[in-house]
């Protein structure tokens, strides 16, 4: 697995298990992950070998969300058969997809932050795998999606679900307030393709895992998500789909939340008000 990162001051990185290299440093044509990312959905991205740094570990590093910005946010919800029961809720024949405003993110390592309880008493975290694009694409088959993905993220999405369960109309205020998206700080970019059905999806809070499930029993797959999509919309590089959550834990202040996504990385964050 490689990685692409960038550090608190704006710096990118190429990484893998052994640690990151400026990822100048082995593609001296490459000014940021951004453009980085259409090399690594056609699988051309060197390795930090390529480099002549040596490697620094993750651990000695401060990394940022991997972009500065993202694109497009898209969420899927109701994506586990499991969890779509949990909610009363029947399963949907097509992706129950949203979009979320860019003004959701915040640095791994978070905050989250809670609304007022003017606005919402009740919020819930989520885990889920991410899927972000690395080359434009519009109408592309489900088997070429590897061919437009860039890599892979773990994030923890919020809901303000006392206000969903208001109206279901409410959704997209529902899941907007700030910091109710905390991206991972390394996007996971496999060296041959990968099989996601067999990785597991976890959703902790204080350590203790409150939902979890294997890809495998989406409802919709991520490269059905992304095919589906790319027949809505154009896909740029930068855009993100959450693919869905195996199960929400409702989340209070003082709280530490935790999003795995096995193979891939875990991101958490401390909830506050």
């Amino acid at each position: 697995m490689k990685y692409l990162a960038r550090t608190t001051d704006g710096r990118p990185l190429l990484g893998d298990e052994e640690g990151f290299v400026p990822l100048g440093a082995a593609h001296p044509d490459l000014g940021s992950v951004r453009e980085a990312l259409p090399r690594a959905a056609a699988g051309t991205l060197g390795t930090p070998a390529d480099a002549p740094a040596d490697p620094v570990p993750a651990d000695d590093l401060r990394l940022a969300a991997p972009l500065e910005r993202f694109g497009k946010l898209w969420g899927i919800g109701l994506n586990y058969e499991e969890h779509a029961g949990d909610l009363d809720e029947q399963r949907p024949d097509e992706p129950a997809s949203f979009m979320k405003p860019n003004t959701v993110l915040t640095g791994p390592g978070g905050p989250i932050r809670l609304p007022p309880k003017a606005q919402s008493e009740r919020v819930t975290a989520e885990a889920e795998l991410a899927v972000v694009m690395g080359r434009a694409c519009h109408g592309v088959a489900e088997e070429r999606v590897e061919e437009v993905v860039a890599g892979y993220l773990p994030v923890i999405d919020m809901t303000a679900e006392d206000i969903l369960q208001r109206n279901p109309r409410f959704l997209t205020r529902a899941k907007s307030f700030d910091s109710f998206l905390v991206p991972g700080d390394a996007l996971a970019i496999p060296d041959e393709p990968l099989d996601l059905a067999d990785l597991r999806v976890a959703t902790e809070v204080n350590g203790q895992v409150e939902a979890e499930n294997e890809i495998r029993n989406m409802l919709f797959p991520p490269a059905e998500i992304v095919s589906f999509h790319s027949e809505v919309m154009s896909l740029e590089p930068g855009d993100l789909f959450s693919t869905g959550t195996p199960g929400a834990a409702p989340i209070d202040p003082g709280d530490e939340v935790r999003a795995t996504v096995e193979s891939i990385g875990s991101v958490e964050a401390p909830v506050t008000r």
